[in-house]
């Protein structure tokens, strides 16, 4: 069942399994608010069983473009449009998100995005390959971030 993102009163629904239920919870109210103030988006999440399309689609990026496989299990997922920027998100049970930011007509302007949840570790496929600056956030506690640029097409 599809569930709109509250980011006035955080809910872990979803992401129970997650040994960081609340922090990564607090990331993706993070997200929302941010698609709310930015674009007047609502951000709603499918169950990753329902997501499949856009999972294959953001592991398809990280595998041709860094040859990444993330290995833990996704629990939700979302894709949206905005303006012109196509954007997928997939949250992990790790306490991992992904985003993808497409521009449709602008290849320069694309890439994707790792933010780590308060509290969990950097997974080993991550470590050695790219470094994390940390942002406060007053919904997620210290979020760490970081990102590549696209150059293919998808």
């Amino acid at each position: 069942m599809a569930y709109e993102v509250d980011f006035a009163n955080v809910s872990t629904v979803g992401l129970e399994s997650s040994p960081v239920a609340a922090a990564l919870a607090g990331l993706r109210a993070n997200e929302a608010r941010y698609f709310n103030n930015r674009y007047d988006h609502v951000f709603v999440v499918e169950p990753a069983s329902k997501a499949e399309k856009t999972i294959a689609w953001v592991h398809r990026i990280l595998k041709e473009e860094r040859d990444l496989v993330i290995q833990s299990r996704p629990l939700e997922a979302t894709e949206f449009q905005v303006e012109n920027i196509r954007i997928a998100y997939v949250f992990y049970e790790s306490g991992l998100s992904i985003n993808v930011m497409y521009t449709i007509d602008d290849r320069k302007k694309r890439a994707v995005g790792f933010k780590l949840s308060d509290g969990m570790e950097v997974p080993p496929e991550l470590a050695s390959r790219f470094k994390f600056a940390k942002q406060k956030s007053r919904l997620a506690g210290t979020i760490r971030g970081s990102y590549f640029v696209i150059k293919g097409e998808y």
